[in-house]
């Protein structure tokens, strides 16, 4: 019997946009996982600061809600600092011990795995599966390409009261909103 495959996106998700939501259509339509789950970060390896995690988890709960193969966990809550994918992975094995978990990263990540803690022992765990993504250097050309939206573009926007419209969904935008996020620099 094959073991079922499932998708682990981690991210900041700060915040969550199209093209994370497309990344995991396309792990669960092109690559065919039985789920995706989205797995956002409680603190950034490299210290970047983040909006809170409470905030965070919000917003892929409105970000990803129409999609019912993808399943939103808090589990880096759980964990001891610092929090490494490695030690994510650990703990998603263990949670799904059924299952071959695969890595799904954008082509924008790959150039700084090797600054990862133990990304050999990540690829191991579970083997990486890039998508491609508009403005990075091309894994496979024959597959689609994400656009080139990003978390950073988005928050700079909103800082400087420009439009986010189609960058993000109308529910985590009115979230942003209420709750009056990235406001600040």
């Amino acid at each position: 019997m094959s073991r079922v495959e499932i998708g682990v996106f981690g991210g900041s998700f700060d915040p969550p946009h199209a093209a994370h939501v497309l990344l995991a259509s396309l792990a669960l339509c092109v690559h065919g996982f039985e789920r995706v789950l989205v797995v956002p970060t409680h603190s950034h390896a490299f210290g970047k600061r983040l909006t809170s995690l409470d905030d965070r988890l919000r917003m892929c709960e409105l970000a990803f809600a129409h999609m019912r193969a993808v399943e939103l966990l808090d589990i880096e809550r759980e964990l001891p600092a610092p929090n490494y994918m490695l030690h994510t992975l650990r703990a998603l094995s263990q949670r799904y011990p059924f299952a071959q978990l695969r890595l799904l990263i954008g082509a924008d990540i790959l150039p700084d795995a090797h600054a990862w803690h133990d990304f050999a022992g990540i690829a191991r765990l579970a083997p990486p599966i890039v998508i491609e993504r508009q403005g990075y250097a091309s894994i496979a050309a024959d597959q689609p390409a994400l656009p080139a939206i990003s978390s950073s573009e988005i928050r700079r926007r909103i800082q400087q009261g420009q439009s986010t419209r189609g960058w993000l969904s109308p529910a985590v935008e009115r979230y942003i909103h209420t709750r009056a996020l990235y406001r600040d620099a």
